[in-house]
């Protein structure tokens, strides 16, 4: 288990992480998420004792990280896939992190084996490309067995086939128990992999909540229409207590109602339907619109197609 309890870091007059107080439970995939320069990458090293924060604590299974004697069988981490030595092999790289804590040369390969690096385990990691580097980075985090994974961006680099597999990986090991942090930008690989969310906006907390909740309170689902009777097709909905809103496409969009009742309604006045279908809420949508306002290098013109500016 992670607990984070009122973490701050400041650099210079920058504050990268304002007082953040969360924790990350064994047994489900947590989520971490956030803009660019939001604190994401900075909270890790915090937890992981990589910089030390101007106030607050953060704890991995009870203690700071830098008090485990033996860290590698506590806390399996990736926060930079090339931060290898690139002159050794992936097994020796492996086999040397595994001799700092008496991991035996079979557990070096059981991990080869899980990463799929069989192939390729004698060639020397400089060589490597990023999905095998990002292979090597899960391989070196799952070395001591941890009860506890804190991945940055796990997925970059990797194939379709690679991107299923971590998703996998991943949720095993949630459902053995152990405690994941996985932190990434794609949000469609988020919405199938992550079970809770945590996500940051310019240092602190902006959404600390189930992966539904978080989607849920990003907007409401609705129904998009289109018919030539448009004007009465809306005026009938709207008399059922729906609220409507033109789209461009001529169309229309009606919130509280279901498409089974857009249809009976049509129906009942003789209306053609062009076009019917439900609009759900994405994550990706639901994190936008949470983070409008805290992006701190943002492209105007993709937050107005996003609806941001509306």
């Amino acid at each position: 288990m992670i607990e984070v309890h009122d973490l701050t870091k400041r650099y210079g007059d920058r504050t990268a992480v304002d007082h953040v107080s969360f924790a990350v439970r064994p047994g489900v995939v947590t989520g971490f998420l956030g803009p660019n320069g939001a604190g994401k990458s900075t909270t890790m090293r915090l937890i992981l004792g990589l910089d030390k924060p101007d106030a607050g604590t953060a704890t991995v299974n009870g203690r700071p990280y830098v008090q485990h004697a033996a860290p590698l069988h506590e806390v399996g981490a990736l926060l930079d896939a090339k931060a290898v030595h690139g002159g050794r092999s992936a097994r020796s790289h492996l086999r040397a992190l595994a001799a700092t804590h008496g991991i035996g040369a079979a557990r070096v390969d059981e991990v080869i084996e899980i990463t799929g690096l069989t192939s390729v385990r004698g060639r020397r990691a400089g060589g490597f490309s990023l999905g095998m580097s990002q292979r090597l980075g899960i391989a070196q985090a799952l070395l001591g067995d941890p009860q506890t994974l804190i991945l940055d961006e796990p997925v970059n680099g990797l194939d379709p086939d690679g991107v299923v597999w971590i998703r996998q990986l991943l949720r095993a090991e949630a459902a053995r128990g152990r405690t994941v942090l996985l932190s990434s930008h794609l949000m469609s690989e988020m919405a199938q992999t992550a079970d809770h969310l945590i996500v940051l906006g310019r240092g602190r907390i902006l959404a600390d909540a189930p992966v539904r909740e978080v989607i849920a309170a990003g907007g409401q689902s609705h129904v998009h229409v289109r018919t030539p009777a448009a004007d009465h097709l809306a005026a009938a909905l709207q008399q059922d207590g729906a609220t409507v809103t033109p789209s461009p496409d001529g169309g229309f969009d009606a919130y509280g109602v279901d498409a089974a009742a857009v249809g009976e309604a049509a129906a009942r006045g003789g209306w053609a339907l062009h076009e019917l279908h439900t609009v759900e809420i994405t994550l990706e949508q639901a994190y936008l619109n949470l983070t409008h306002g805290q992006v701190e290098y943002a492209d105007p013109s993709a937050q107005t197609a996003n609806g941001a500016d509306r």
